[in-house]
């Protein structure tokens, strides 16, 4: 009776924060184990909280080596806690109830509605079953293309690799298993591989533009008109933030690369960040503008509804034509001849100041904690707080307290900023009353 009268005084988004902490903390446990690791000694506490935190939040920052470190009970269990959090957890609950046939209630139903940001209850159910086939499909299609590489260089444990790669890249969390050849090596030894870099470039755009945008071209195809104007937005956005740094890193990075080398390394860099955590060059190779321009893809980040964490593309946009307006002394900002709602403005200004603030107030607490360059910190704190994966190295040497502020970070970016403050402040009653207004003067 107790859990029936706590579960209706729960709304959506703190049973959504619940069940990610509760998935998290069961990772927790199962990670401490003795035979989840290589050594078949038990994981400290806090190394285990910080892989399944990052396995959940599909981030893929790591202590240890998933390949070296943990044995193939402990990889599974990562591989489950990624595909849990990248579907999310709400989703993979949901999916279950609807496989034993069990009746789905209104207030389930709306919270898969704000689980994969959709816009309304009606329907959610098939999309939810549409959700969880494409992403089981995709994936497996995708291993199976990869199978063959694997499989010519670590013989019959190259299925497990590639399935294990394909779940990792669909879900945009970066993890890898193949620190077997040199430890924390990622995908630098297929830099020249097209069938490897493509696959997995495949999978991390098709997992971060959102699973409404998968709806729109499922029922429209080509037809871009009849698209929802958020996945117009999605996919142009999605457009620029691939070619324009792919361009600069093809023209002012890799120098040292063949032309071949350089097309894929440059292609794959622009994309992992955004929110993959993969890498086929070495990081600390990279111009500090190189830096720069992969920190901000970095807190950009994927679209709404995805598997992808950051600020969003759709966030990015909305400031954008904003500011276009604002020059223009337009009274609304405008895209595809629709008129934003002035709060989904107010939402990307504040969910855009929350990230920013967080990168550099956890930056500025590791780097005065550990001693490092500000732009070093800045890397690994945007890495964090927009679930990506991506680390110049710094990771297995952080004290404890920079692990504390890169596992805040992690669930932060994941659950969503908005998220967090709505199921703080369900219960504040909203004031209907105005204050004087009076002009300040910005600019």
């Amino acid at each position: 009776m107790g859990a029936v009268l706590l579960k209706r005084k729960l709304t959506s988004f703190q049973i959504f924060i619940l069940g990610f902490s509760g998935v998290i903390l069961f990772g927790t446990f199962l990670l401490m184990l003795p035979f989840s690791s290589r050594s078949g000694l038990a994981t400290p506490f806090s190394d285990a909280l910080f892989t399944s935190t990052s396995a959940v939040c599909v981030t893929g920052l790591i202590i240890h080596d998933t390949a070296t470190y943990w044995s193939v009970f402990g990889q599974i269990v990562i591989l489950l806690l990624i595909q849990i959090g990248g579907m999310g957890v709400i989703t993979v609950a949901a999916s279950f109830a609807m496989i034993s046939g069990r009746k789905i209630s209104l207030m389930q139903r709306s919270t898969m509605q704000e689980a994969i940001s959709a816009p309304k209850v009606g329907g959610i159910v098939r999309l939810t079953g549409f959700i969880v086939r494409g992403t089981l499909v995709m994936e497996l299609l995708c291993a199976a293309v990869m199978a063959p590489v694997f499989c010519r260089d670590f013989g019959k444990k190259g299925l497990w690799m590639a399935l294990f790669h394909s779940v990792s890249a669909f879900c945009n969390a970066g993890f890898d298993l193949l620190g077997v050849r040199t430890p924390f090596s990622s995908l630098t030894n297929y830099a020249a591989n097209p069938v490897i870099n493509f696959t997995i470039m495949f999978l991390i755009v098709v997992g971060g533009i959102g699973f409404l945008t998968w709806d729109d071209i499922r029922a429209n195809r080509l037809h871009l008109r009849k698209y929802r104007m958020q996945s117009k937005v999605i996919l142009c956005t999605t457009a620029v933030l691939l070619i324009v740094p792919a361009m600069y890193f093809y023209f002012f990075e890799f120098d040292d690369l063949t032309r071949k080398e350089r097309l894929l390394s440059s292609l794959f860099q622009a994309v992992t960040p955004r929110t993959a955590g993969f890498n086929t060059v070495e990081l600390t190779d990279l111009s500090e503008a190189g830096q720069f321009i992969t920190i901000a893809l970095m807190l950009i980040g994927g679209s709404p509804g995805s598997t992808a964490g950051g600020l969003k593309t759709t966030t990015i946009a909305v400031l954008f034509t904003t500011a276009i307006s604002t020059f223009r002394r337009r009274e609304n900002a405008n895209i595809f001849g629709r008129r934003i709602d002035d709060d989904v403005v107010k939402n990307a200004t504040t969910i855009s100041l929350m990230y920013i603030t967080l990168c550099c107030t956890g930056g500025l607490i590791i780097s005065v904690s550990e001693g490092l360059p500000m732009i070093t910190c800045l890397f690994e704190t945007a890495s964090a707080v927009g679930t990506v994966g991506l680390s110049l190295g710094i990771t297995p040497e952080l004290n404890l307290l920079s692990r504390v502020v890169l596992i805040w970070l992690m669930f932060f970016g994941r659950v969503g900023g908005l998220t967090l403050i709505f199921a703080a402040l369900s219960g504040v009653q909203k004031k209907v009353s105005k204050l004087p207004k009076e002009k300040i003067t910005v600019g």
